[in-house]
């Protein structure tokens, strides 16, 4: 487990009185089954910030890198009926590592979180025809192949559609270096 984590874990005990292991019963004993849910009812019911609540619903329902087994096999399930995707993936992930030694990848159970201080970048298999990269530029005006995230709830400031190989460009590296820098 990262340190970060840990972190949360400790501070979440600090500031509710319970541990992650009461949370996780408490939110089991609702039945949610949804992350959507148990953010909703953290929040609303128990006056947990975003961050806690996103960690224990991420918990109780076993779906961040942490909670993996196995966190190749969390990936690969990402592709399951898109695997024309997968090389989309591999050539992303490459150009991105090579951004600097403090890239993280953390396999989430949709998507994969890139990280280096914070969350920089997304790498999403959204659908069987669209393949987002999420990029974090906040307060960067939409430009070039870079969209404005229209999400309220969007973990990502901006996105870039990858379909094909060729459309990862000179122009996507130098967004994701400019979100890879920004994250420092």
């Amino acid at each position: 487990m990262d340190a970060a984590t840990q972190t949360m874990i400790d501070n979440l005990h600090k500031n509710t009185g319970k541990s992650l292991d009461e949370w996780i019963k408490i939110v089991n004993a609702e039945k949610l089954q949804k992350h959507g849910e148990i953010l909703k009812f953290l929040k609303e019911n128990h006056g947990f910030t975003h961050g806690f609540a996103n960690l224990v619903a991420h918990k109780a329902l076993k779906s961040d890198a942490g909670s993996a087994d196995d966190q190749d096999e969390l990936v690969k399930k990402q592709y399951v009926g898109k695997e024309s995707f997968w090389p989309i993936y591999e050539k992303i992930r490459t150009e991105i590592a090579s951004l600097g030694k403090d890239v993280e990848f953390v396999p989430k159970n949709t998507y994969v979180s890139v990280k280096r201080k914070k969350q920089f970048a997304m790498l999403v298999p959204a659908t069987k025809t669209r393949y987002e990269v999420g990029i974090n530029l906040k307060g960067h005006p939409a430009e070039g192949i870079l969209e404005l995230e229209s999400k309220s709830n969007a973990m990502c400031s901006h996105k870039v559609v990858v379909n094909h190989e060729e459309q990862i460009t000179p122009e996507l590296i130098d967004w994701l270096q400019r979100a890879y820098d920004a994250a420092g």
